[in-house]
């Protein structure tokens, strides 16, 4: 998973925390894409402290896709160190209503296509 998911924080501080986020294949996609959230979301595996709620700017690239989707989140869940059953650590970032988070979500749903109602295939999330 490593070479399909990686992820850069930034530097902190109060200021949201600046993410780069490169999904490079469609497993990956599948088990980072959040569909519970009204706008759609992302999980991100990091090591670092976030709150529900904390702002967080996303630069994400998905698949072959040229294009880079700036989004401004917020964290809406958080998956701590030492999870149960050896989920990987990190946040949940929800997509704000904007129109470049509903291209990113109509473009990752398609994507997907029925694979996003799959019941039985883990995900980082629910």
């Amino acid at each position: 998973m490593a070479t399909s998911l990686a992820a850069s924080n930034g530097s902190g501080g109060s200021r949201p925390s600046v993410i780069q986020l490169a999904i490079k294949e469609k497993p990956a996609l599948y088990a980072a894409y959040i569909p519970y959230f009204p706008e759609g979301g992302i999980f991100i595996p990091t090591p670092r402290e976030h709150r529900i709620g904390d702002d967080v700017y996303l630069l994400l690239t998905v698949m072959d896709n040229p294009q880079r989707f700036p989004i401004a989140g917020k964290v809406a869940w958080i998956t701590p160190a030492n999870a149960a059953g050896n989920r990987t650590q990190g946040i949940g970032v929800q997509f704000p209503a904007d129109e470049k988070a509903k291209q990113l979500r109509r473009l990752i749903e398609e994507i997907l296509g029925p694979a996003i109602e799959a019941t039985n295939r883990p995900t980082h999330t629910l």
